[in-house]
């Protein structure tokens, strides 16, 4: 993109171009952890994972980008990294692991699908063989059989993936088994889930039934989207969507 517009007084005009497509990742921000960042530059993410489009304002105009992509974030339990690992002697006071979790804001997380808990690799894990990993090929053709189920259903739509259909769709046109919702309910009533929680858990759960090979989302496949969004386990291994 290298036009853009601005909107005044009911009219559309141009904007000198100030911004260029395809930038160098190189020249991106980078950090080990998101929570290096400040809140305010985290809490600028919310904007374009919810409606898939950045706006950049300024004195000359205003800009209006495409902006969907997938976010991957990763932090550690505080500053030092060592909080809550036995033995490993954290020095972050109380205050200091406060302040470091807090930069992740509950608006952020609210957009955050997946949540994985990653625990520290032992030395017999790391020398040791790896051969019960499932393979590259195995994985890819499971994807795309989920991607063939997905686009048949959504052939005669505006979309074309799980994640880009909105929630009214979802709960309306597209709805799970019956009850399958029931422990997603539950959470929304004790505050634990919220209503864009429920449509991102909903997105997830047709991606694990589409990985299982079901026609609609189960139990538990709402079940694992839950787990994987909470980190609270919720009776169902973490590989149940797969064939």
């Amino acid at each position: 993109m290298n036009t853009s517009t601005l909107q005044r007084h009911g009219h559309i005009r141009d904007v000198s171009p100030q911004v260029r497509p395809n930038t160098d990742a190189s020249v991106l921000p980078k950090s080990k952890e998101a929570p290096e960042f400040s809140g305010r530059a985290l809490d600028a993410l919310r904007q374009p994972l919810e409606s898939g489009h950045v706006v950049v304002a300024r004195s000359g105009g205003m800009m209006r980008m495409p902006a969907r992509f997938l976010l991957m974030l990763a932090a550690n339990p505080c500053p030092c990294g060592r909080h809550a690992l036995m033995g490993e002697g954290c020095e972050c006071t109380p205050v200091m692991v406060r302040r470091y979790q807090a930069r992740l804001s509950g608006p952020l997380l609210d957009r955050v699908d997946l949540r994985v808990h990653v625990e520290a690799v032992t030395r017999a894990e790391l020398t040791g063989a790896h051969g019960l990993a499932e393979s590259t090929a195995s994985v890819a053709a499971r994807v795309h059989g989920a991607r063939e189920r997905a686009a048949a259903r959504l052939a005669d739509t505006p979309w074309r993936l799980n994640s880009e259909v909105p929630g009214h769709e979802l709960r309306t046109r597209w709805q799970p088994c019956s009850g399958a919702l029931r422990e997603a309910e539950r959470d929304m009533e004790r505050g634990l889930l919220t209503a864009r929680g429920l449509d991102r858990v909903l997105r997830v759960a047709w991606t694990v039934a589409d990985l299982a090979g079901h026609d609609r989302p189960l139990a538990s496949d709402v079940a694992q989207a839950l787990q994987l969004r909470t980190g609270v386990r919720r009776g169902v291994p973490v590989g149940a969507g797969e064939r």
